[in-house]
């Protein structure tokens, strides 16, 4: 199937913002009910260039968790904004509603939840506090294909959402590619101008669009399209795939459940509306996070921390002022929030030789914990 979409990228000739990123954008409507689909190069772009299409201006503040990838704040300020941080619920990861609430200002707008790991951010409380403080809300949803609150795409609770199609995301392409999801016209109008250099009207596939008026001061943010034909082809097993995630991550539960130094295990929280998680990462809390990182390396094991700084204290927001302690919630996850190995195709003896190791090297050590009532199996 691949092959036979890379086929039509190389007989249509055209290798950029053409017919298969179209028509990548259609299954994709269809999959997350969104209006418009706007593919772009990057996760990144994405946020960048939804944010300018919602009128982020100089000065505008926008809230967001403290605990996520860098691009979350950085594609504020790349968007011309300034990022207000703010700290998640101490289970589940999601920008926590009464932190956004204490920390909103005048000079805030926007608000954007961040849907990490497993299952999206708690979009009850923060639609509750937006609409409270006259804030707008827009999605970090670059995780969270598949995932849906009270029904609704991830994504599709506000102005917009992003999705990123990195090698590693549940869907995944061969390289960096993304795509802006969102109901609104005008915003999906404004979207496919500034990925396109400005230009406004149709450009994909449309070659001799390239010669219209820019009307915005746009960037060159189109998807190529070899990555629309591998993601269309993966599309079509996207669901069997995220089925797979949720077997292995229940066998990693069950089997991690009680184990002394595992802190915390992920669980699909009860929200207000019903979500449907998806398992795009396994990340559990340890005790001892780094050197077990390590024990498992040394025994091929390979994981990945999330995220080992939090965003308030990266040096690049330094100028913000803030300093340890500011985000408890944010500053536990980074230092005991660990990755284990996930993917469609990992087997289960796999995963049980993980486990197995993570109970060695506890057994081994003086820690001598009881597992803590966190530790309770997951609700998937």
């Amino acid at each position: 199937m691949t092959r036979h979409h890379v086929e039509d990228v190389v007989e249509n000739g055209k290798y950029s913002h053409g017919r298969k990123v179209v028509e990548l954008e259609r299954a994709l409507a269809e999959y997350t009910g969104a209006r418009h689909v706007i593919g772009v190069n990057s996760g990144t772009d994405a946020l960048v260039l939804l944010l300018r299409a919602c009128g982020l201006g100089a000065g505008d503040e926008v809230v967001v968790p403290a605990f996520s990838f860098a691009a979350t704040a950085t594609s504020v300020v790349l968007a011309g904004g300034t990022p207000v941080f703010a700290d998640v619920e101490p289970d589940g990861y999601g920008i926590s509603p009464a932190s956004v609430a204490a920390v909103a200002t005048p000079r805030t707008r926007f608000v954007m939840p961040t849907h990490l790991f497993h299952h999206t951010a708690d979009l009850t409380g923060v639609r509750e506090v937006a609409d409270r403080l006259g804030l707008a809300v827009v999605e970090d949803s670059a995780e969270a294909i598949g995932m849906r609150y009270g029904g609704r795409h991830a994504g599709l609770h506000g102005f917009g959402g992003v999705l990123s199609f990195f090698p590693t995301k549940t869907l995944g392409a061969l390289g960096d590619a993304g795509a802006v999801i969102t109901d609104d016209p005008r915003v999906a109008e404004v979207v496919s101008a500034l990925r396109h250099h400005g230009r406004p009207g149709p450009t994909a596939d449309n070659f001799p669009a390239i010669n219209t008026a820019t009307a915005l001061p746009g960037v060159n943010s189109k998807m190529d399209d070899v990555q629309a034909a591998v993601l269309l082809a993966k599309l079509g097993r996207l669901e069997q795939d995220i089925r797979r995630r949720a077997e292995l991550a229940a066998r990693y539960t069950a089997r991690l459940t009680g184990v002394p130094g595992v802190r915390k295990l992920p669980e699909v929280l009860p929200r207000a509306e019903a979500v449907r998680g998806v398992a795009y990462v396994y990340v559990a809390e340890f005790a001892r996070r780094d050197e077990l990182a390590e024990h498992l390396a040394a025994r091929g094991v390979g994981t990945e921390t999330y995220y080992p700084l939090p965003l308030h204290l990266q040096p690049c927001f330094a100028h913000l002022g803030h300093a340890p302690g500011d985000f408890p919630n944010a500053e536990a996850a980074c230092a005991h929030a660990l990755a284990l190995p996930l993917y469609p195709d990992l087997a289960e003896e796999q995963v049980d030789r993980v486990c197995a190791e993570i109970r060695d090297f506890y057994a081994a050590s003086d820690l001598h914990l009881s597992a803590p009532a966190a530790n309770r199996g997951s609700r998937r």
